[in-house]
This record gives structure tokens, sequence and C-alpha cells, in this order.
């Protein structure tokens, strides 16, 4: 039996209106109950994951949020965070000052939410969206961020971002990695942190093995988890990108997918 459960949140667990079918909350209880240790894995920062555990009835429980990618491992039990690599703030200020030169939408966190100088940018709402976290504007980005994070970010359409990405890499790339959750986000995290990274460091602190360990999700920021796993499965709204990468597909994030395989893979055996 697989004994560790890694799900992304948006695009797999969550329908398109951002909700969680009961259905699936009740899958995921099940599975718990049968002692699977669940993993929330999301580029999500933990104030945008924490409803969702508290929904899924994980809060105060043994179970763990991976936020930012991969940047942090934080208990659902208290809240505290077991493990974390954060971006520098030399690399920070680097990215954020050549958004601001070209133009581009970049945020960062603070405690309440999102924090921009684009606050009307549409993939910045839609970030806040995706997290249900309000937007604060702030006249100075780099002013603003003082301390390293787990994840910040820039967003903007698909063929600047592969720009820009070519631009940062050579003035950052030896300190982070700069990857993509969706074509129009790009995830600024520490050198070699991802969810894969993050998870392999998880499953080592559990005393666990990547083959006891299933995953379902649907982006490309999940491929590297898809490699690492016993059991790799891609919902059906994944490209075909992504599908490629998996052991085997479920049904989409609107037809209660995540449910479906835990029934099938887990709660049958």
């Amino acid at each position: 039996m697989y004994t560790t459960l890694a799900l992304d949140l948006d695009g797999t667990l969550t329908t398109s209106t951002k909700e969680i079918t009961l259905r699936s909350k009740e899958a995921v209880q099940r599975a718990y109950d049968k002692g699977v240790h669940i993993v929330l894995a999301s580029g999500r920062p933990v104030l945008g994951i924490v409803p969702v555990a508290e929904r899924l009835g994980l809060l105060g429980e043994d179970a763990t949020i991976l936020a930012y990618n991969g940047g942090q491992l934080v208990s659902t039990r208290d809240l505290k965070v077991m493990w974390e690599r954060s971006v520098d703030l030399r690399t920070i200020h680097t990215c954020f000052a050549y958004a601001r030169q070209h133009k581009l939408a970049a945020l960062s966190y603070d405690s309440k939410g999102v924090i921009t100088e684009m606050p009307d940018d549409r993939y910045v709402g839609l970030e806040a969206y995706n997290n249900t976290i309000p937007i604060r504007r702030v006249d100075d980005l780099v002013a603003e961020v003082r301390h390293p994070m787990p994840k910040v970010m820039i967003v903007g359409e698909p063929k600047r971002l592969l720009e820009a990405r070519a631009a940062l890499l050579p003035l950052v790339g030896e300190h982070a990695d700069l990857g993509f959750s969706d074509p129009f986000f790009m995830e600024i995290t520490a050198k070699g942190v991802q969810k894969a990274s993050s998870l392999t460091t998880l499953l080592a602190l559990l005393g666990h093995t990547a083959q006891d360990l299933m995953v379902i999700g649907d982006g490309l920021n999940d491929v590297p988890m898809f490699g690492i796993a016993g059991l790799a499965v891609a919902m059906d709204n994944a490209s075909d990108e992504v599908k490629a990468h998996a052991h085997t597909t479920t049904a989409s994030n609107n037809e209660d997918g995540v449910a479906r395989a835990i029934e099938r893979h887990i709660l049958s055996k």
C-alpha cells in the first residue's frame, strides 16, 4: 500500500471554481484514516494552503503542507516550519529590478496576501484568486521585501516570461531556479528546490520510501514529483506533456479525479 500521498491543489484537488468536492474530501479523509500520510503539495504560499487543510480536516492532524513549490515544509499539526530553503535577497532584488525595468508584474507575499507594484495586472489577480488571498499595492517591491523568501514570482504573457527567464538566468542562475507552474507564472525558488526535492526530504524525515509514494498532479511543476513516485497519476485536464510522464491518468479535477484515483489505488487495496 502507498504510505504517502502527495496532492497538487490547483487543477488537481480543487475544481475550476476552487472547490473541493465532497467525494474528494471523503476519499482523502479515508486515506488518512487508513494511515496514509497526506501531503498538500503546491506552489501556493502557506496562507493559501491552510484553508484547504482545514476543509480536509487535517489541521491539528499528522499531515504536511509542502508550500512555495517546495520552499517550505510545514506540519499541519501545529503549523511549524519543518524545513525551509529561501531565495537570497540579492537574487530577489535582481529579479524585481528586471521586472520593473521591463514593465512585468513581480510579486511576493506578506502575512496576509500578495504584495506587488502592479495590483491590476490580470496574472497577479489570478495568483490572488488561486490562493483566495488579498492583494496589497506597494510603491517599491525591492524596498518592501527585506528578507529572503521561499519563493517570489514574475507573472505575465508566456512569451515575455520566456524572454525574462533567458535574461535572468545568467544573472541569478547560480543561486536560483526559474521554473513555470503555468506558462504565465514564473516561480523563483532557491537553487535545486522544487516539489520533488522537498518531498524527498520529507520522505526521509518520515522514514518512508519513494516506492511507497503516490503523487497526483496536473502541472509542469508536478512532473519532477512523478519522476520519484512509486505511482504517478496525471489528471485528465493535464497537458499531453504532463501525462507522458505519469504512470496512469484519472478523471479531471471537475469530475472527482482525485477521489477516483484514491479509491482505485489506495482504498481498494
